[in-house]
């Protein structure tokens, strides 16, 4: 079991810049790969990015590539999303993923969610 909690969302100007965090809690935390998703309002939860247990292989969105960074720290049990540039369609609530040995694209193959964490991008 794993239990996640984000933080660092908030309202920031187009062009600016956040970093997210999300704490797991529990232990093996470098036995999962993790993934940020995002939800805007009447909008289906999508992926925004992926990192794998300990190689730091990593996936995104196609439309995030190039702004954000995802990155992980096991030694703190701690995964981060640094986003760069950022424009008002990447307002959301982020939420931060689990899943045992793998990581992906695909919000079903996640098993442990965070609360999520509210960012909002003003033009």
């Amino acid at each position: 079991q794993v239990q996640l909690v984000e933080s660092g969302g908030g309202l920031v100007q187009a062009g600016g810049s956040l970093r997210l965090s999300c704490a797991a809690s529990g232990r093996a935390f470098g036995n999962y790969g993790m993934g940020w998703f995002r939800q805007a309002p009447g909008k289906e939860r999508e992926f925004v990015a992926a990192i794998s247990r300990s190689f730091g292989s990593t996936l995104y969105a196609d439309d995030v590539q190039g702004r954000f960074t995802i990155s992980r720290d096991n030694a703190k049990n701690t995964v981060y999303l640094q986003m760069n540039s950022l424009k008002p369609e990447d307002t959301a609530v982020y939420y931060c993923a689990a899943q045992k040995w793998t990581y992906s694209r695909n919000r079903n193959e996640y098993n442990y969610w965070g609360q999520g964490t509210q960012v909002t991008v003003s033009s």
